[in-house]
């Protein structure tokens, strides 16, 4: 039986995120937050909320990864935090209105938000945290659900994947694509990598994916391909008859 997807909104306190990153090394990249989330599911809803005078130069990649941003009064004219209680009020709105959204990420490290994690939780909703580690209270990391740490996106995972070496280079972006979607699933614990569940992340990770445009007829041509040059392992589905991931063939093979 093919897993029901879920749908993921997204609220980005700017303003907690860019303090953290004022002592990194490394500039936020949002893509990397939203690679990591479309393999949880399917994101209907992303928000950022910030003075965004104050940080006009994220605007552009924000904008061009469609996330509506939402300009916050400075906190000077409104003496409070006015991003955290309109982040707050949105959120709550959207667990209200829209019953099919299953899952909230709040992408802050800000302690204020345990109240929301609660009440979202108390509601039936999952909660996703994530944040820099030097600026995340344990307070809300221990409240949610599950938390990511910035600092880990991007970063290879525990699962032995191919090596860039190993690839044959006129095929080395579609297969990279390939090992990193099936990383990622396997990463979230799905009990079984259906075909079509991997060529749905792969679609979201990278929306103009298409097997054809790399030569392939159909995405079982791909998979098969790539179970041809010994880095993944198949097996067909007795009821459905389509392909099942089983999982990154073992090494010496």
């Amino acid at each position: 039986m093919i897993e029901v997807e879920n749908t993921l909104a997204v609220f980005i306190d700017f303003e907690n995120l860019a303090q953290g990153f004022k002592h990194s090394k490394e500039d936020f990249d949002i893509l990397r937050v939203l690679e990591r989330l479309v393999e949880k599911g399917k994101v209907i809803v992303k928000v950022a909320y910030a003075d965004w005078t104050r940080y006009a130069k994220y605007k552009q990649q924000l904008h061009e990864a469609a996330i509506e941003l939402i300009e916050i009064p400075k906190r000077s004219m409104t003496g409070k935090n006015s991003a955290d209680i309109r982040l707050c009020v949105d959120a709550m709105d959207l667990c209200y209105s829209k019953a099919h959204i299953d899952t909230f990420v709040i992408v802050s490290g800000d302690s204020d938000f345990s109240p929301l994690v609660g009440k979202l939780k108390a509601n039936g909703k999952r909660v996703i945290g994530l944040g820099m580690k030097d600026s995340t209270s344990t307070l809300l990391s221990d409240n949610c659900d599950e938390f990511i740490f910035y600092e880990s996106l991007g970063k290879p995972d525990r699962t032995t994947t191919p090596g860039v070496r190993d690839i044959p280079k006129e095929k080395r972006e579609v297969f990279e694509l390939l090992f990193d979607t099936i990383a990622g699933l396997i990463r979230e614990n799905k009990e079984i990598l259906w075909s079509s569940m991997v060529k749905d992340t792969m679609k979201r990770k990278r929306p103009a994916f298409s097997e054809r445009a790399h030569g392939y007829r159909t995405f079982s041509d791909l998979l098969e391909d790539a179970r041809k040059h010994g880095f993944i392992e198949l097996r067909t589905d007795p009821t459905s008859g389509t392909y099942v991931v089983v999982g990154f063939a073992k090494a010496g093979r």
